[in-house]
């Protein structure tokens, strides 16, 4: 079937209606008087309206197509990968609709591609500034607290106090200079695995913010490669952040489950809500992630579907990708 470009499709609808037209003012027993009488007027404006109206409704069908791609345009977000449009007919339409699918196709793959030489140089920035909090400030900080030590021991009162003042502050700053080195570079992820590393962060952020963090996980999970368990981490870790600092929640739900070829990380509080407020920096940051790995990433308030629901639920979809012996 031989294709027929935009340009006479349109030509052709136009020559439909003037041909139409033409044919009734032949055949139609309707003659027009010099000058015009008002009826014959009115069946010329009558005419010319449903000329206009027929012109109008086969112009809207014959570039349909184009409203579906304008409105894919505005809507098309390259963090939700997969929106493509339905190929139909053939011609310059069909060309179109064709081009910017593979366009979509293509600047996807480059987000991914570019998004993940971005995270991995994150990754490697945060082991860095990790490991020079933990081999310089923190051996720093250690040397300090035991100077303090020493000196507390031996001198008398009230200096001693102040001392002991000193060394205390001083080993609450090493706590906290600990607790940012675990959040840069969670060093339990790799020794104690998947599980051990949530259960730690759950552990750290009910102790920290006061929030009540209730544990779910699958004790059958399939092996991951590194990667992928890095990736829940954070999107476990960015989580239980803007819970704690955002939705105003009071108790937090963290589930681990998975079977033969997924396994889901899904966080739930008990929160104010997303909403429909505008994602931001750390919601973004999950997306990428997620492209990351090839997994899915759902972000919704239950009160979006039920009167009754209230909170924020995040849940990642991962590909069972067991690791390589």
């Amino acid at each position: 079937m031989t294709s027929v470009s935009l340009y006479w499709r349109i030509f052709g609808l136009n020559a439909v209606v003037l041909g139409s037209a033409t044919a009734l003012l032949l055949w139609a027993p309707v003659t027009v008087s010099v000058p015009v009488l008002l009826t014959e007027a009115v069946i010329l404006v009558g005419g010319l309206v449903v000329m206009l109206v027929a012109n109008a409704a086969l112009l809207r069908i014959g570039l349909a197509p184009l409203d579906r791609v304008t409105r894919l345009m505005t809507t098309v977000d390259l963090l939700r990968p997969g929106q493509r449009l339905p190929v139909r007919g053939g011609g310059e339409v069909a060309e179109l609709v064709s081009a910017f699918n593979a366009m979509l196709e293509r600047l996807e793959g480059e987000r991914a591609s570019s998004s993940a030489r971005a995270i991995l140089a994150q990754e490697g920035e945060r082991r860095r500034i990790a490991q020079e909090l933990h081999d310089e400030v923190g051996q720093s900080m250690t040397a300090v607290l035991l100077a303090l030590k020493r000196a507390s021991d031996e001198a008398s009162e009230p200096l001693r106090e102040e001392l002991l003042q000193a060394q205390e502050i001083t080993r609450g700053s090493l706590d906290e200079v600990r607790r940012l080195v675990r959040r840069l570079r969670p060093g339990v992820l790799d020794d104690l695995g998947l599980v051990s590393a949530v259960t730690s962060l759950a552990t750290e952020f009910s102790t920290h913010t006061g929030l009540r963090v209730v544990r779910r996980f699958d004790p059958d999970l399939p092996a991951l490669d590194q990667e992928t368990e890095l990736v829940i981490y954070r999107v476990a870790q960015e989580s239980l952040t803007n819970a704690a600092r955002h939705a105003e929640a009071r108790r937090v739900e963290v589930a681990l489950y998975g079977g033969k070829e997924t396994v889901v990380l899904e966080v739930a509080d008990d929160g104010r809500g997303i909403g429909a407020a505008r994602e931001g920096a750390g919601l973004r940051g999950m997306r990428e992630r997620a492209l990351l790995i090839g997994a899915m990433l759902d972000i919704w308030s239950p009160d979006e579907v039920s009167a009754t629901g209230t909170g924020t639920r995040i849940r990642l979809t991962v590909p069972a990708v067991r690791k390589q012996s």
